[in-house]
């Protein structure tokens, strides 16, 4: 078995969530939230591109599960899937710990995924995770996003993300250090509590070797699409 999937039966051996006499007033619930369900303008054609993520548990203990990853021309070329345990250690901010597995590109890989997810001062929404992987290989990634409030039904969210690796990895075109920063602006109109429909502009860049890997491909090392899509929860 691969070592870091054996994560996901860690977490069954956890402590089960919190009970008390009053479990009436800690429920058990579910979230699902489709974060992000787009189409973008591309020089290669119009691409799909999702973040999902979705979590059961109570107040202190949930399971998470998040996906994201892009489409285009009926194909998968980015896809990844993480299984996360995660526990509230301060208001607002929980530790999650599980497994991350990139199903696209190929070769697959798999990761020990450790991060916290969170409310930062100033209302700033926070996920930063620390990857571990096969041979000592490691990665991180930080995200930050701000909903900016016009009235109660329209939000503009600008929101950042950093992926930095340890070492190179040419199959998947990937270079040490920073390898790609992307920024994002979305006005979203919130139709109902549950469904917002948006458009916004996506930008992403690569860095150093990435970037390096990208152009001898014959690709860009700096994009910038024009997006429409959907957010919606329940």
């Amino acid at each position: 078995m691969n070592p870091y999937r054996s994560v996901i039966l860690a977490a069954l051996v956890l402590p089960p969530f919190t009970t008390h006499a009053g479990m009436e007033d800690d429920p058990l619930l579910f979230k699902g939230i489709i974060d992000q369900l787009e189409l973008r303008d591309t020089d290669e054609g119009t691409a799909l591109a999702w973040e999902v993520e979705a979590w059961l548990g109570r107040d202190l203990d949930k399971l998470w599960l998040k996906t994201e990853g892009e489409r285009i021309h009926g194909e998968t070329e980015e896809a990844e899937l993480q299984l996360l345990y995660s526990r509230a250690i301060a208001p607002y901010w929980d530790l999650q710990l599980g497994w991350r597995h990139d199903i696209k590109p190929e070769p697959d890989r798999d990761w020990l995924a450790v991060g916290v997810k969170g409310v930062a001062p100033y209302g700033f929404e926070v996920d930063a995770a620390l990857f571990v992987g096969e041979s000592g290989r490691t990665a991180a990634r930080l995200g930050a996003e701000y909903e900016l409030l016009f009235t109660q039904q329209w939000v503009l969210t600008p929101e950042l993300e950093l992926n930095l690796h340890s070492e190179d990895d040419p199959i998947h075109g990937i270079g040490s250090g920073l390898s790609d920063m992307s920024l994002g602006l979305r006005l979203r109109y919130e139709v109902n509590r549950h469904v917002a429909p948006y458009v916004g502009i996506h930008w992403s860049k690569k860095f150093g070797g990435t970037a390096d890997y990208a152009r001898a491909d014959g690709g860009d090392d700096e994009e910038a699409h024009f997006v429409a899509g959907i957010r919606a929860w329940f």
